[in-house]
Parts: structure tokens; C-alpha cells; sequence
């Protein structure tokens, strides 16, 4: 690995990258997927399952032919029982008794049930008891969809008490906007691309939100570090500190989301895709989508958010307009930086050092750790008080 290289860099928290700085852009880019996120919620909605939409579904032996055909004849099927019902969606399932197809179509009674299952029988020439039928009504799914708001209101609040005791009031909102935006734009995902809502979708919604929340935290925690006491000096202002914090936990909150996504990725590509587990694709699903998205928020808009709240605050305000005075005035040469050698008027070096510029406040590199300070007494690498020999040259006896 190069020692410059951006890998490198960002292990060492010095790869630069400018976030706070275009929080324009990020604040952007989000407005437009949220706005594209409620035209999907308004034209297109969601797919949702026979849980929430209500409707049968119908489990037939994978033994009759392939899913195409299999679909085909239930829709025969249902037309010769007479009804208008329709096949909703069709998916192999593997189970302990061997594989079959699970069919579900659109509301039907008892009756009507019945008579669509014995038609299927006839349709494949297989006997009616070796399929297995199930109806649900809708109003399960409303009491689903409920419970979960009821637990989604529940989580917001016990997570603003939290980050308000932890942290401030202003760290609280900036990270819930994260969570509730990570939440639309995952729900605008699944919407646009039609992906069934199902109780296990439900399940993974809430389960991302602890997941985005520790990644906020990680990185609040850092800011927090960086900002302590901060108006005591005139080195940086607070946007510069809380972009430092990013970028020296970005490699941490990156190895996290890459090491949660791998197990992840494998309930999903391997469970449901070889495997042919439904049920583990409408939770490997959310899960997968919702994490990659939690931590770009977490980066991208949790932190930009948070510092255009504290440049609100008068104090904060009051800080940021003094460093950049000062920076000012270093730059125009009105002002000596302390420890500078005076200019003279026949100088024709028209520049600033680079150290002296730095010790009055100069704007630092992005990214740039803050530069140490040497202890108070101590020259030339050796403690004040001549290390150990008695004043006047005498020596210890």
C-alpha cells in the first residue's frame, strides 16, 4: 500500500476530502431524492404483500413444470372458477417437505377458494390435497403497519432524550433528520423499483435504524473531541473541526458498513438467491439497501447538517467571524503573527510564512490534524531547570 495513497491516507485520517465544505451539494443531491422518493410514494406506491394487501396464496409441488407455466395455469384456473381474482406473484420456495411454487392472488372468499384449488389440481392432473392454500386478511396487515409506526415514534424519542443527554439539542436533530431520510430514501428505493413490502421488510426498517444511529454517534463523538473548547483559539473554525472529524473516523464508519454488508449480502445473494429462501430476500433485502444508505447520511448529510445548526448559535457565530478576521488580516500583512520576525519597509518579500501564518489562525489544510504545542518551559527538547546540575555549574553531591 503506497504511503501517499488514498487508502493510506484515509487510515491516517489525513485524506483532505472537503464534505463540510460543500454541504450545498449533499443538501442538494438530498432534497432531490426525497422529492423523487414522495413522486414515487404518490404514482407509483408500493408492492405489498399478501400480509398488508390481504389475498391466498397457494403452495403447489415444484414437481408440476416451471414457474412460468405454473403461473399460467393458476390464472386458467382462476378464470375458469368463475371470478375475477388475479395472480399477484408467483416464487419458488424451498421448504423441509421439498420445493414448490408459492402462488398468491387477489382477495378470495372460502368458497371461491376451494373451487380455484380443486381447479388447479385439475389444470396439472395432481391430487388437490398436495396443495396447501392459506387466506389473509388485510386487516392483519393495518394492525402490522400500527404497531410498527407506534414502535418507530417510540425509537425517535428514546434516541432524541439520549443524544440530547449525550451530546445537545442540536446533535439530537441533526441525527434524527438522518434516520427519518435514510428511512424515505430506502422506502423510495423499494417503491421505484417495486420490491414487495412484507412484516419482514417491516422488521428490517426498524433494525437499520440502530445501525445508522451508531454510525452517527461514531461520528458525533469525534466532533465532539474536535469542538471542546474550541472559541478559545483562533486556529479553526467549527465547520473545519467537525470536517476533520470526518474525515479521521471516515475509515472506521467505512470498514463498519463493509463488514456488517458482507453477512448481509450473503443472507441475500446466497440464502435467497441459491438457496431459494423467500423469507430470508425481504429481510436481507432492507437490510442490504438500508445500510448502504445510512452510511452515506451519516457522512454526507448527519455532520453538514449539524454545523449549519451551530453556525447559528451566536457564539459559534462570534468564533467563526474572528478566525476568519483573522486570517484576513495575517493575509494582507496588517497584523504580526506572534513569534514572526517584524517586516521592514525596504522588504521586498511581499509573503507570509507558512508557520507564523498558522500560529494567528491561518486556515488549515482540509483535513489537516491541529498542529501540537510545545510545553510551556521546555527548550530545546530538554525540561527547564538545567536537568539535574545545581545552578552556578556546581554539581550534586
Amino acid at each position: 500500500m503506497a504511503k501517499n495513497g488514498l487508502a493510506s491516507r484515509l487510515y491516517r485520517g489525513e485524506a483532505g476530502l472537503d464534505i463540510i465544505g460543500r454541504r450545498k451539494v449533499w443538501f442538494g443531491a438530498a432534497l432531490a431524492l426525497v422529492l423523487l422518493a414522495l413522486l414515487s410514494f404518490g404514482l407509483r406506491g408500493f408492492s405489498l404483500g399478501i400480509e398488508f394487501a390481504g389475498g391466498n396464496s397457494f403452495q403447489i409441488p415444484a414437481s408440476v413444470g416451471t414457474l412460468e407455466q405454473t403461473e399460467v395455469k393458476v390464472q386458467e384456473a382462476l378464470a375458469a372458477a368463475g371470478d375475477d381474482a388475479k395472480v399477484v406473484t408467483t416464487q419458488k420456495v424451498g421448504g423441509t417437505g421439498g420445493e414448490f411454487y408459492e402462488v398468491r392472488t387477489t382477495q378470495l372468499d372460502t368458497e371461491q377458494a376451494n373451487a380455484v384449488k380443486t381447479e388447479i389440481a385439475d389444470e396439472f392432473g395432481i391430487d388437490a390435497t398436495t396443495i396447501s392454500g392459506n387466506q389473509v386478511s388485510e386487516a392483519w396487515g393495518s394492525q402490522v403497519t400500527s404497531r410498527a409506526l407506534l414502535g418507530l415514534v417510540i425509537f425517535i424519542a428514546v434516541v432524541m432524550i439520549y443524544l440530547i443527554l449525550r451530546f445537545e439539542w442540536r446533535m439530537a436533530v441533526a441525527a434524527v433528520t438522518s434516520l427519518i431520510m435514510n428511512l424515505i430514501l430506502t422506502a423510495g428505493i423499494y417503491s421505484l423499483v417495486g420490491f414487495e413490502v412484507t412484516p419482514s421488510t417491516v422488521i428490517g426498517f426498524l433494525t437499520i435504524l440502530g445501525f445508522a444511529l451508531y454510525d452517527v454517534v461514531v461520528v458525533f463523538d469525534k466532533v465532539q473531541e474536535n469542538t471542546r473548547g474550541i472559541t478559545a483559539n483562533n486556529n479553526q473554525t467549527y465547520g473545519e473541526a467537525a470536517n476533520l472529524a470526518i474525515n479521521q473516523s471516515l475509515m472506521r464508519s467505512l470498514n463498519t458498513s463493509v463488514v456488517a454488508l458482507l453477512p448481509v449480502g450473503g443472507l441475500l445473494f446466497i440464502g435467497a438467491g441459491l438457496l431459494g429462501a423467500g423469507t430470508l430476500k425481504d429481510l436481507g433485502l432492507v437490510l442490504f439497501v438500508g445500510m448502504a444508505v445510512a452510511f452515506l447520511t451519516s457522512i454526507l448529510l448527519a455532520t453538514p447538517l449539524l454545523v449549519l445548526l451551530k453556525n447559528y448559535e451566536p457564539r459559534i457565530q462570534a468564533h467563526n467571524k474572528r478566525v476568519l478576521a483573522r486570517r484576513g488580516a495575517v493575509a494582507r500583512g496588517e497584523v504580526t503573527p506572534k513569534g514572526a520576525a517584524p517586516r521592514t519597509d525596504d522588504s521586498d518579500d511581499e509573503s507570509v510564512d507558512p508557520e507564523s501564518a498558522a500560529l494567528a489562525g491561518a486556515a488549515p489544510r482540509v483535513g489537516a490534524r491541529p498542529a501540537g504545542k510545545r510545553p510551556t518551559g521546555a527548550r530545546g527538547g530538554r525540561p527547564a531547570g538545567g536537568g539535574g546540575n545545581r545552578p552556578g555549574g556546581g554539581k550534586r553531591r
